[in-house]
């Protein structure tokens, strides 16, 4: 295979400059240069660049500028800036406003520079495998966890699909208590996995018409720990495991399996408890008929401060017509009053 040729655009306003930079680069790398920085980024938006070369004092505008302006359109793109100036001031602003990967002091000796250039480079290269590599990675977990899903929906009919409901009601609670990005993420995967332990619950009993016998409801209750035996193994769902243990506890303690109450249970799990409850009234099930989506959000307002955090079931009642819009928009079949 041959060896990729990068693409580099070099930019000075200055004709002498710009045929001395083209001659010390030329053969090595795909070049095309140009004296205007505006018609510089005009070329940005047709080609991709791996790396621009600028000149720092032009007319139309000076190099930190614009390798500022190359940042904002190509984040991914290496910048060097050729300078004649040492003033720290300006060399920082460089670094900091347009964020270079280096700056090459005037005049430049071009065995330095092809060095510089060469380093840059590579250190691109590393940075586009990495962030490849990462999003195989994410590629590969999601695809994961969606055949987990599957083998869940698959085992029990009744559920089928219900995690993904009870992921959207999470994520849209989430966002109305203000959640970072990535604690939203967590609860979105606590959300999806909250019942893969009912993998480890036996048909019959999954299956039962009739009012479940203590015993049995014990062997319900076991799906937690089905699910963190599952799951607790892998690292990256550290957080995720620690919601969906708590998920069955009640703001009063009267949960299972730890007795864990108020704020000593995690958010998330608060969260999803919520979810959970909801999509149980609204969704028909083998002992009984579904509600309406209206009676069903009076039901979890009368269990505020006993079966639920207060604070989620007012971001829960605040986003309540945005999550029954989605379902709408789903055609997930809920019935309304």
């Amino acid at each position: 295979m041959a060896e990729k040729k990068y693409n580099i655009l070099l930019v000075d306003d200055e004709e002498d400059n710009l045929a001395l930079l083209y001659r010390t680069l030329r053969g090595t790398y795909n070049l095309e240069k140009t004296t205007s920085p505006l018609h510089a980024l005009e070329l940005l938006k047709e080609k991709d660049f791996e790396l621009v070369i600028s000149d720092h004092k032009m007319p139309e505008m000076d190099g930190v500028e614009f390798l500022k302006r190359v940042q904002l359109a190509k984040p991914e793109t290496m910048r060097i800036l050729l300078t004649a100036y040492s003033d720290a001031n300006i060399l920082i602003d460089a670094i900091n406003y347009a964020k270079i990967y280096r700056y090459v002091k005037k005049p430049f000796n071009p065995d330095e520079l092809q060095l510089i250039v060469s380093a840059a480079l590579e250190y691109y290269q590393l940075k586009y495998d990495n962030d490849k590599l990462i999003t195989d990675l994410k590629e590969l977990f999601s695809g994961t966890i969606k055949a987990i899903m599957g083998a869940l929906d698959a085992k029990d009919s009744f559920t089928s699909g219900r995690s993904k409901r009870i992921t959207y009601y999470s994520i849209e609670i989430a966002k109305q208590l203000g959640m970072s990005s990535i604690d939203i993420g967590k609860v979105e995967l606590a959300g999806m996995l909250h019942d893969i332990g009912m993998i480890g619950v036996s048909d019959e009993v999954l299956y039962k018409i009739d009012t479940l016998t203590q015993e049995e409801y014990n062997e319900i209750k076991k799906h937690i720990t089905y699910s963190v035996k599952i799951l607790e193994d892998i690292k990256q769902l550290k957080d995720v495991v620690e919601i969906i243990k708590y998920h069955h506890e009640k703001y009063d303690g009267t949960g299972y399996p730890y007795g864990a109450k108020g704020e000593d249970i995690p958010l998330g799990s608060r969260i999803i408890a919520v979810g959970d409850a909801f999509d149980s009234v609204v969704s028909n099930r083998i002992y009984r008929n579904k509600v309406s989506v209206e009676e069903a959000l009076e039901e979890i307002k009368k269990g505020s401060g006993t079966q639920f955090d207060p604070v989620v079931v007012k971001a829960f009642e605040d986003c309540f017509d945005k999550i029954t819009g989605i379902l709408k928009h789903d055609n997930i079949e809920i019935a309304y009053d």
